[in-house]
């Protein structure tokens, strides 16, 4: 069977930079793959990339294969009805069609809520925005009582009487849970959470945490869970792909990448890893 995403040979330049260096990826239907590496390791412009967000100055190559259980969507392939349709490239398809997959069969949960949630919109509205983004034909009232829903669905208390409120009203926690809540408005098969609770104290990011596993197992989706701990993917990623300077050195089950890694770079990740045994006397070991 075919993986649902399938990265092939992708390579992302930045002018004479090639910030990512022909990696592979599979992901399939229902998997958590965690995707773990330093800051500057490619794991961000390898998220943007599937979705097609890089922008004109980046160059991109390679192929970004969805296997779609809906009508084909590759700009190549005639429309069909069944899941063994062509997949569709995703560097290959128009932008007006992969605004379509954007948000219903992929969506993002961005690393910083605060920047990512618009500061003079409330929040109710950015969540409805979501909703009409795919809804051809909507009524307000349809699209705020979805997104009413979506918040009581990722537990914001008093969605209903907090529609209206701002982002800056909100705790952080509850900012990436409204993130979530606009990911998940239309049950996308592949949810990309880039760095979900990096900005988090511990007790919040493990509610997140226990939020995204909740929401992946009631919904079946699919989930790479882009991150720098390996501690954090090992709690929600059955999977792992370990990354360095643009390239993935290593990708096996998540237990035995974190328990018996067999690259340097990941034995060198996970020994700078700071525990209640660390002797805080010496400086952290450096990941080379």
């Amino acid at each position: 069977m075919a993986p649902l995403l399938d990265v092939r040979d992708l390579r992302i330049r930045f002018g004479a930079t090639e910030a990512v260096r022909g990696i592979g990826l599979q992901l399939e239907e229902g998997e958590v793959l965690g995707l773990v590496g330093e800051s500057g390791s490619g794991k961000s412009a390898t998220a943007l990339a599937i979705l097609g967000l890089l922008g004109p100055s980046a160059s991109v190559t390679g192929q970004i294969l969805l296997h779609s259980s809906g009508p084909a969507t590759s700009a190549r392939s005639a429309p069909a009805n069944s899941a063994n349709s062509a997949p569709a490239d995703l560097l290959l398809l128009p932008a007006a069609a992969l605004r379509r997959i954007r948000g219903r069969e992929i969506a993002m949960i961005f690393q910083e809520p605060m920047s990512a949630l618009n500061p003079v919109m409330t929040i109710g509205r950015q969540v409805a925005e979501a909703y009409e983004a795919h809804v051809p034909s909507f009524t307000g009232r349809e699209a705020r009582r979805s997104a009413i829903a979506a918040l009581e669905a990722v537990a914001i208390p008093d969605a209903a009487q907090r529609y209206g409120d701002y982002p800056h009203q909100f705790s952080g926690g509850q900012r990436q849970r409204i993130l979530i809540a606009m990911a998940l408005m239309h049950k996308p098969r592949l949810l990309i959470a880039d760095e979900p609770t990096t900005a988090l104290d511990v007790t919040v990011q493990a509610q997140v945490l226990d939020l995204l596993r909740d929401l992946q197992r009631k919904h079946g989706l699919a989930m790479l869970f882009i991150s720098h701990d390996l501690a954090v993917v090992g709690q929600v990623a059955g999977r792992v792909a370990v990354m360095r300077s643009g390239e993935v050195v290593e990708t096996g089950p998540a237990h035995r990448i974190l328990t018996a890694p067999s690259h340097p770079y990941t034995r060198s990740l996970l020994a700078a890893v700071p525990t209640l045994a660390t002797d805080r006397s010496k400086p952290l070991a450096m990941v080379r």
